[in-house]
């Protein structure tokens, strides 16, 4: 079973971004360890991020163009930023956040209409 590359892209995508996520937030809970290891094991993960993204961009363009490849990159950042900021550090999401994150979904859906 093969499966459509459209969506293909989405999920390579959407596995990226949790490796990101973890690369770039994930040491916030290890406060105490040493600045060098932080930054090492980032770069470990973010490793994972690379395999991942890269493919999706390629099997993605021509599909959807680079603006909008771009804007799906971020709408699923927000999205597992948002999930790993209350599950993982267990920070709350304010009214506020979620109104600012509602308007960058509402900038994506003009970045996928033509008018």
């Amino acid at each position: 079973m093969s499966i459509p590359a459209p969506i293909l892209t989405i999920l390579l995508l959407a596995a990226s971004n949790v490796f990101m996520t973890f690369a770039w937030y994930g040491h916030l809970k290890f406060k105490t360890a040493p600045l060098v290891t932080v930054i090492l094991v980032s770069w470990g993960i973010a490793l994972f991020e690379y395999v991942l993204q890269v493919p999706a961009n390629r099997i993605g363009h021509g599909i959807y163009n680079a603006a909008q490849l771009k804007t799906i990159q971020e709408v699923l950042t927000l999205t597992v930023f948002v999930a790993f900021s209350y599950f993982y550090l267990k920070e709350p999401i304010s009214w506020s956040q979620g109104i600012g994150f509602g308007f960058i979904a509402l900038g994506a859906f003009f970045i996928f209409h033509k008018f």
